[in-house]
């Protein structure tokens, strides 16, 4: 509804009045007034809400047109109050300048005198029209919603999750595995006494019906048994009531006729009374609210000799943990179905009576997509497959659906269910939450969006509300963890930290959001050849080829405040931004990562007075305009592998800007050379900009200045990476960095291979200090890094240490991933003793040309996941993988001479996934054939073993060769079962 945009609009207008009053001059009253109409306002639209979810489409004409009104209204305001700031914060700078003439200055003031008014009229305007519109709301009918009308509204359509009671045996597709695992928990005893069992997932994936299978499974091992259907909203007595109700029904006995006037704690008593002695299991299915165990803990008492459990299906990972206070929980989280199950479920509902339940072959390629755009999730598999099972067996009907599905989501009364249930997770979000699950929509299908570029986006947008003692960007992370935890955003990829590095949205559950997204006008996404203008939106994104959207109605977009470009069209993104200075004076958020063909910014990018986040990310941008200065509220400034190679003396005047991220790629291919990535050039001044969070990469020279000296001004510094590092720089660079307490991350790179990084006169390092990256000689390991004991990532790189650098970083307790590659030791041995690097969780030994001996110790390394080796030609000996019982990813890089049959085995015993890899012209690419063979040949002896990998081996580099010398790179990969990789986390 409009909630989002009025909320949005007083949460802008409340800072604005309190911190910024000098820009509101003479209009400061009437934006105080509308902004007391708004919050009045908010109150009824909560309303209004609750009953467009639960009447849908049926909710009346005069609401709808009320929203509509207030939505435009907060559009309004908002236009106006930022056009008229935008024109004070202009003559103020004009006012500023110390040397424009007298007259001229006064003729500027003049010029901007008439709009200043025009635009104050507006307000006084807006201002009643708010009143205006506040006041018809009793017109409308607005008081609050009834609970008949929610009930005869979720009465409307039917819940297929119901179903899930009653199916037979046979028609339950892919759950053996987590019911087994669940019966083992129930059954085995392992927890004596109450033991909460949380399974948490999505809508739709079925955990009703995995939890029903069980509950009929393990029933009869219990004295009493009961299942309580729950919903977003329940009354607490009649919870219990029914509680009992069912145990007394599941023994066949009368329930007390004194239960139907007990109130809650008379009731609690009668459950504790009656489980005494008594064996039990209950299943609260659909728990949303968080604090439901707190209020069920106490009727549910724990029999130290009897057995109570207690099964929890949620969405909320929140309600599973909320548990822990006072119950042993175990949470399982619940998978989609894999392809084999999902294409099984699909066949069995699409084709029940007909076919003999097989998908026929000219319908198989349709099918498979169908299936594919369900993403395992079997609410969409089975109602889908039941839509389809109704029509016609043609291949026009399948291809209409699969083409057609996200209107078919919106309006097709068969598809309700899958709409309805996904939207009951967005429903439940709090305000602050909507519009940034909203955003996720924003990105193309099956795109993994980066968690740091979604933060920084819902910060310059605005939506992340100051909380006292924490960083915006904390309040965001906490922001994306909850979305997470509410089964709303998938995890893509996690840092070495367990973090978040990116997410995504299940595709359907996109498609519903979608619809909201562009009913509340939030943003409207153009696809293929859709340029037609679709009238008020706050946002817009041009994906492939529909970029003539904005060329063609630029004028009628003034008002919207961010586009993205995900246009792939090589021809197109230069016109879509030469337009953007012209007609979007208002915006907030450029977004221009990737786009192909983009060389150049406009000049007057500077009057985009309100931009706070620009990403020209991945585009072949050379230079930045010199106007690049007046973007005074720019926050993020994007320029990761671009072939910008300097930054212009006016970016010293963004006072704003929280990060500047740089650097160009000389070639991405070669990882092995020092200077495959180059830093940015910066001039004198960078020092001014004391609101950096983050800077890298820069050079570690400023033309008529000290970088060093400058650094020392930055202490809000968190990381920051310098390139082209002299041995002379170590001193001054030290005695900086010591002053830069919040600094978490901190990269050094210097001139070439053979050039000192000279660090050893670091007396006082940042006590804070988590990821260190050094890429350059030293002469022995600095004292310091020994004592950093909040490190959690260390690399070397180029090093060329001496002497075992595991010796003296032993103590690192808290390290959880280390990086030794490019010769960064120079050592014949390495050992990781008993003990040591108990939290390590990634460890990478990469192009080490002397190693020749690698000896782990029993209890060393006894959490690793990930061992990243290779490619070290001399490395003959090794021993102790039999130890890293944890292990499940190992990565490497032939040669791998020290590869035995011994190791395979070991690392097969521990459940590692083992993995191997060659670089082709610089690119990292995984042979998957060769691991096939293995697999066949793990119970063969070492003799067959050792021939056969010698043989595949052979025959893979001997055809390799003859293909990389000709050039027929395509070919290579497809004869040698080769696939280019997206690999997962490794130290690089």
């Amino acid at each position: 509804m409009a909630e989002t945009a009025v909320r949005l609009l007083v949460d802008k207008l409340i800072p604005l009045l309190t911190e910024e009053a000098q820009l509101l001059r003479g209009i400061h009253k009437a934006v105080d007034t509308i902004k007391r109409e708004l919050q009045v306002i908010l109150a009824f639209l909560k309303d209004a809400d609750r009953r467009a979810e639960a009447e849908g489409n049926n909710i009346c004409d005069g609401v709808k047109v009320w929203v509509e009104e207030l939505r435009e209204a907060a559009f309004q305001i908002e236009d106006v109050i930022d056009e008229y700031t935008r024109l004070m914060a202009k003559q103020q700078r004009l006012q500023r300048r110390r040397f424009i003439g007298f007259l001229r200055k006064i003729a500027c003031l003049i010029v901007e005198l008439k709009p200043r008014r025009d635009i104050a009229s507006k307000v006084q305007e807006l201002k009643q029209m708010v009143r205006d519109i506040n006041g018809r709301r009793e017109t409308y009918g607005f008081s609050s919603i009834e609970q008949e009308t929610v009930t005869a509204a979720h009465d409307s359509w039917y819940d297929p999750r119901k179903d899930s009671r009653f199916l037979k045996e046979t028609e339950v597709v892919g759950i053996e595995s987590p019911r087994e695992e669940l019966t083992g928990v129930l059954l085995a005893g392992t927890f004596p006494g109450r033991t909460v069992i949380s399974v948490v997932g999505m809508g739709g994936l079925g955990k009703t019906t995995l939890v029903h299978k069980v509950h009929d499974h393990v029933k009869g091992h219990f004295d009493c048994n009961a299942w309580i259907e729950l919903s977003q909203s329940y009354d607490k007595v009649k919870l219990l009531r029914d509680l009992l109700k069912k145990f007394c029904q599941s023994r066949k006995e009368s329930v007390p006729e004194e239960e139907g006037g007990m109130d809650e704690i008379a009731i609690i008593t009668k459950l504790r009374e009656y489980l005494q002695g008594k064996s039990y299991i209950v299943i609260f299915d659909d728990v949303w609210n968080i604090n439901f165990w707190d209020y069920m803990k106490n009727a549910l008492p724990d029999n130290n000799e009897k057995s109570g459990k207690i099964i929890v299906t949620t969405r909320l990972l929140e309600v599973a943990n909320s548990c822990k206070k006072s119950s042993f929980v175990h949470i399982h989280y619940l998978q989609p179905l894999p392809s084999d199950k999902a294409w099984e479920l699909f066949c069995n509902k699409a084709f029940q009576y007909e076919f003999e339940g097989n998908c026929p072959t000219y319908l198989n390629k349709l099918s498979h997509e169908i299936v594919e755009k369900c993403e395992g999730l079997p609410l969409a598999i089975v109602v889908i497959a039941g839509l389809l099972s109704t029509k016609n067996k043609t291949v026009d009907e399948w291809r209409k659906l699969l083409t057609s599905l996200s209107s078919e989501l919106e309006s097709n009364e068969h598809l309700t269910s899958i709409t309805k249930i996904l939207s009951l997770s967005y429903n439940d979000l709090p305000y602050h939450l909507k519009p940034c699950i909203l955003y996720c929509a924003i990105f193309p299908e099956d795109c993994s969006i980066r968690s740091k570029r979604l933060i920084r986006q819902w910060i310059a947008e605005g939506f992340v509300k100051p909380k006292r003692d924490k960083s915006l960007e904390v309040i965001a992370e906490e922001y994306l963890a909850e979305l997470i935890n509410r089964s709303l955003l998938q995890v893509s990829n996690v840092y070495f930290s367990q973090k978040t590095k990116s997410c995504r949205l299940h595709d359907l559950l996109r498609e519903i959001i979608l619809t909201k997204m562009e009913n509340l006008s939030f943003c409207h996404v153009y696809l293929g050849k859709d340029s037609n203008f679709k009238g008020l939106t706050r946002r817009m994104a041009v994906v492939s080829g529909s970029h003539d959207v904005i060329k063609n109605n630029a004028a009628a977009l003034s008002h919207v405040r961010s586009i993205f470009i995900f246009d792939e069209d090589e021809m197109s993104n230069q016109s879509i931004v030469s337009s953007i200075t012209t007609h979007f004076r208002l915006l907030k958020v450029l977004d221009l990562q990737d786009a192909p063909n983009l060389t150049h910014l406009p000049k007057d990018i500077g009057s985009l007075f309100h931009l706070k986040y620009l990403s020209v990310r991945g585009t072949r941008l050379r230079l930045l305009p010199q106007s690049i200065g007046k973007l005074e509220n720019l926050e993020t400034l994007d320029l990761k592998r671009t072939l910008v190679i300097e930054l212009p003396v006016e970016i010293k005047r963004l006072c704003k800007l929280r990060y500047l991220l740089a650097y160009n790629l000389i070639d991405e291919n070669l990882h092995y050379n020092i200077n495959s990535k180059g830093g940015v050039k910066v001039e004198k001044g960078i020092g001014r900009l004391k609101a950096l969070q983050k800077l890298h990469h820069i050079e570690a020279t400023v033309a008529g200045g000290d970088i060093f000296k400058e650094l020392c001004e930055l202490t809000e510094l968190k990381t920051l990476g310098i390139k082209k590092f002299r041995s002379e720089d170590g001193r001054k660079f030290c005695d900086s960095i010591q002053k830069l307490n919040h600094l978490e991350s901190l990269t050094v790179c210097s001139t070439s291979e053979d050039d000192i990084i000279d660090l050893e006169s670091m007396c006082s390092p940042p006590q804070f200090l988590r990821c260190l990256h050094l890429k350059g000689g030293l002469r022995k390991l600095p004292d310091w890094i020994p004592k950093l004991q909040n490190l959690v990532r260390l690399r070397f790189k180029w090093s060329k240490l001496e002497d075992d650098p595991l010796i003296a970083l032993q103590n690192l307790h808290n390290l959880l991933e280390l990086g030794i590659s490019y010769d960064a030791y120079y050592g014949e041995k390495l050992h990781f003793e008993e003990g040591t690097f108990p939290k390590l969780k990634t460890l990478g030994l990469l192009f080490l040309s002397k190693l020749r001996m690698l000896e782990i110790e029993e209890g060393a390394l006894s959490n690793l996941e990930v061992l990243h080796m290779g490619p070290c030609p001399q490395l003959k000996e090794s021993s102790g993988f039999e130890h890293l019982r944890n292990l499940k990813e190992f990565l490497c890089e032939i040669p791998i001479n020290f590869f035995t049959f011994q190791i395979f085995q070991s690392l097969r015993a521990a459940g590692a996934s083992i993995q191997l890899f060659h670089r082709i012209n610089g690119v990292l690419h995984r042979f998957e054939g060769i691991m096939e063979t293995l697999e066949c040949m793990r119970d063969h002896t070492e003799e067959e073993w050792k021939s056969e990998f010698e043989n595949i081996l052979s025959t893979h580099f001997e055809a390799a060769e003859k293909l990389v010398a000709s050039g027929s790179l395509q070919e290579l990969l497809c004869l040698l079962c080769i696939s280019k990789n997206t690999l997962p986390y490794i130290p690089s």
